[in-house]
């Protein structure tokens, strides 16, 4: 398997980035998410959820030699590989540890290739989901909270089909993130009997997509799945679409959940659904609960993978007793699946002393955590109805 460490990779990796020691009285987690950008309304949830987890943490005293976990935020715009890949330069500059993020599918990968590689950086991010992020030659350096979106296509299919819906139009935003999803919906969707009636790119960041939209509506379709962002091209498709009337319900695949949507939209989306990455269970309501304190909603896309991924940094520090990327990253894996204790939010600080008295822990957290093969979350999905101006979880998958 791709996540198999070998000793000499890691020996290797060791030799390319210099580290002041094992240990730091001050541990730096660089949070890069796309505070601009096409899913700006859902990262202020994510990188709290993140910095909780690492407040959670310094408060207990249990890492390392009673360590103190700072937060470096860094925009990385989404859809702007410049931008995201200086920014995460600067990260390494400063002196991170471990880095959360990217958050879009491309940026991810651009700062694996251009970034965490030559530096021997470890990244675990909690919402890039491209099914190209899964076959990747990241020398064992990149992980994700969330699952690949061949398993959401697999589930959205299943959900469209319970709903006896039998053809749908499809477009996508124009990137990594948007073609991977779209062709893991297309092929769930046909290999299950549906018929695809058009599949459409759009990109973002438009004022106009009524050229869009009238070929959309002219394939026809009982339903338009978006397989957008939120915050731009999925938003205009949306509107562009009931302004002509060309659609009144939709698919919405996990970049077009948040509460943004259904507030810029209003009630005319209602009785729209979809699904996004999220689990439910005792974690998610620990954590629920403690966003709630904190002051964000901890149901917000996304927000409970990014507490787990800070999380799973910290314990990998905790278990190889060591901020070295090249010594902690092959813990990854261990700390979060079994054997071992179940951890749940909240209870990061009896997780680390487990770990500092040489037991094992499996990490569950507040979104199910199980790593596969690729170094990804086997994943489970909630199904979203949007109902009287809000997005209401249905049920688990």
């Amino acid at each position: 398997m791709k996540k198999l460490l070998m000793a000499s990779a890691a020996i290797a990796l060791a030799t390319s980035t210099a580290f002041a020691g094992s240990h730091a009285t001050e541990v730096k987690l660089g949070i890069l998410i796309g505070f601009t950008g096409p899913i700006e309304s859902l990262t202020t949830p994510m990188a709290g959820g993140a910095e909780l987890a690492m407040k959670e943490v310094s408060d207990s005293g249990k890492l390392l030699d009673a360590a103190t976990v700072v937060s470096m935020r860094a925009d990385s715009g989404c859809i702007d590989n410049g931008l995201a890949t200086a920014n995460a330069e600067r990260l390494i500059a400063d002196g991170i540890h471990g880095l959360i993020g990217a958050d879009c599918s491309g940026v991810t990968g651009a700062v694996l290739q251009n970034v965490a590689i030559p530096n021997g950086m470890v990244m675990i991010s909690p919402s890039a989901t491209s099914p190209g992020l899964s076959t990747m030659d990241d020398n064992d350096l990149f992980f994700r909270t969330s699952p690949s979106d061949a398993r959401e296509g697999q589930v959205m299919a299943d959900i469209l089909i319970e709903k006896g819906v039998k053809s749908i139009a499809l477009t996508y935003t124009n990137n990594d993130y948007g073609k991977g999803l779209a062709d893991a919906i297309k092929s769930s969707f046909e290999a299950l009997g549906g018929e695809v009636t058009i599949y459409a790119a759009h990109e973002d960041g438009k004022a106009d997509y009524s050229a869009e939209v009238g070929a959309l509506a002219s394939a026809g379709g009982d339903i338009l799945v978006v397989a957008g962002y939120l915050d731009q091209g999925g938003l205009g498709i949306i509107q562009a679409a009931l302004d002509t009337g060309a659609f009144d319900t939709f698919g919405l695949p996990g970049g077009m959940i948040g509460e943004n949507l259904p507030k810029n939209v209003g009630p005319d989306l209602d009785g729209s659904y979809g699904q996004v990455a999220g689990s439910g269970g005792k974690g998610a309501d620990n954590f629920s609960k403690m966003a709630e304190a904190a002051g964000f909603d901890g149901t917000s896309p996304y927000a409970p993978e990014s507490y787990d991924a800070a999380a799973l940094f910290m314990f990998a520090m905790q278990a190889a007793d060591s901020t070295d990327p090249a010594k902690y990253g092959p813990h990854i894996f261990d700390v979060a699946n079994a054997p071992g204790e179940k951890i749940y939010p909240g209870e990061l600080a009896k997780g680390l002393e487990i770990l500092a008295a040489g037991g094992e822990i499996d990490y569950v957290g507040a979104s199910s955590v199980e790593l596969i093969g690729p170094g990804e979350s086997a994943g489970t999905y909630r199904e979203i109805m949007v109902k009287d101006g809000k997005n209401v979880t249905v049920k688990f998958h």
